[in-house]
């Protein structure tokens, strides 16, 4: 069984993501899948640099995000070419670590994919799992964690898709509103139910 685990910005995945971990259950996180492949001696990264040129890669070899970062926001183009050659990589990187945690015999995978209904990915995965908080506690949540204002929080939860229509299309709901413990207790009976229905 393969879930997609998905949520907004600080509605609690990354928390939750641990949890599953924790629990002994192997986990493919798609952002830590997509900073692997562009590290230095990697094919994309080579791929990169010989499209947007050396300015993009810091004194150490590694990308820079950031410079990268301003070029593909102001072109839609740049954007593009850089998607073409960072998605085909982490798809392939995910097969391979799916591959992996099948022949070490786990039948339970889980999905960490923060944009699973933006970039419909839906074909990767069996169930889906929504990390949901209500609007007011996810903008509390972000503008506290990221020391960010009102105005900048607003605009950041605007540029992903609400959680109230994430919620609508899933298979399973975590409310994480509450606390830790009962997230936990939901993740448990969504686990024990799917690890049921293989």
């Amino acid at each position: 069984m393969f879930i997609g685990l998905t949520g907004g910005i600080a509605s609690g995945k990354s928390t939750v993501s641990k949890m599953v971990e924790d629990m002994g259950v192997p986990v493919i996180d798609a952002d830590k899948v997509a900073r692997e492949v562009v590290e230095p001696g990697s094919e994309a990264l080579e791929k990169i640099r010989n499209h947007f040129g050396s300015t993009i890669l810091n004194e150490d070899g590694t990308l820079a995000r950031k410079k990268l970062g301003a070029i593909i926001f102001q072109d839609p183009k740049e954007r593009q070419v850089l998607n073409g050659i960072v998605h085909p990589a982490v798809r392939k990187r995910m097969e391979e670590w799916k591959q992996h945690y099948l022949n070490e015999g786990h039948q339970t995978i889980v999905y960490d994919i923060p944009l699973l209904f933006e970039s419909n990915l839906f074909h990767l995965v069996d169930k889906v799992i929504v990390v949901y908080v209500d609007y007011e506690t996810q903008l509390k949540r972000l503008m506290e964690r990221d020391q960010a204002g009102e105005q900048d929080a607003i605009q950041r939860i605007a540029s992903q898709m609400p959680l109230a229509e994430k919620r609508e299309q899933a298979d399973y709901i975590i409310d994480n509103s509450y606390s830790l413990e009962e997230t936990k207790k939901q993740l448990e009976g969504i686990l024990k139910e799917c690890t049921r229905k293989k």
